[in-house]
């Protein structure tokens, strides 16, 4: 049952996986083509790669790809987890990787949004805070799923852990059946064997003692009382009749 429940369905991950993967993919590619669009921080060039851009946007990014490619393909609950994780502590980099680098000497800066007053609010929401908030929305969203069992995961993993056990106890007992299967057969042979004499006794039980000769007793039983009591009194009439 517990290892049941650390399995996870590929279809409950699959959009946070895919929007992860996505924001991932624009965090780190957006500081090489976003000046195609007069969209960027300085140095204004294409796919120009600086210090300052592989540390805070093409490494926060790839840990947010790979957090959403975990979250979209793996089963392993731990493992799904885990890739939420990254991609939270990435998204949270984007949002103040910027700010702390500004105000520490050892990270190097990304440099200056392009642009008006318009465009570098948008370019600072675009490529560092509002991309980080997003993605760190979306894997709370995510770990929010992955860290409690739903009662459809809970109730697949028993109907799994039954098979498996019914199956084991298939193989285990090949011996047990076999006796079982000789017991039936015994049983059965013994009731084929018993059942004649069985309903052999229950019809006997049935049949009724009908005495054959009952008419022809009861005649007999009639004449012998009347040839007795002709008799006696014919030995009454002699007994009269004799001189005294």
């Amino acid at each position: 049952m517990m290892a049941g429940t650390l399995r996870v369905r590929r279809s409950q991950g699959a959009l946070s996986g895919v929007l992860l993967v996505l924001l991932g993919i624009w965090g780190a590619l957006i500081p090489f083509v976003g000046p195609y669009f007069h969209y960027a921080y300085t140095p204004d060039r294409t796919w120009d790669a600086t210090s300052g851009r592989l540390w805070l946007e093409v490494l926060p990014g790839v840990v947010t790809l790979a957090g959403g490619v975990v979250v979209r393909l793996r089963r392993f609950r731990p493992a799904v987890v885990l890739g939420t994780w990254l991609a939270a502590l990435a998204g949270a980099w984007f949002a103040v990787g910027n700010l702390v680098a500004g105000r520490w000497a050892p990270l190097p800066r990304v440099g200056a949004p392009v642009g008006g007053a318009t465009r570098a609010v948008l370019e600072q929401i675009g490529f560092f805070t509002g991309l980080g908030v997003v993605i760190v929305f979306v894997a709370a969203l995510a770990l929010g799923r992955f860290t409690v069992v739903a009662a459809r995961d809970a109730a697949a993993a028993a109907a799994a852990a039954g098979d498996g056990a019914a199956a084991s106890t298939a193989a285990d007992a090949p011996v047990g059946a076999a006796q079982g299967a000789a017991a039936e057969g015994a049983a059965a042979s013994a009731a084929r064997t018993t059942r004649p004499a069985g309903q052999a006794s229950r019809q006997l039980a049935k049949v009724r003692a009908v005495p054959v000769f009952r008419g022809r007793q009861q005649g007999s039983a009639a004449a012998n009382a009347a040839a007795g009591r002709a008799a006696a009194e014919a030995d009454i009439a002699r007994t009269r009749a004799a001189p005294n």
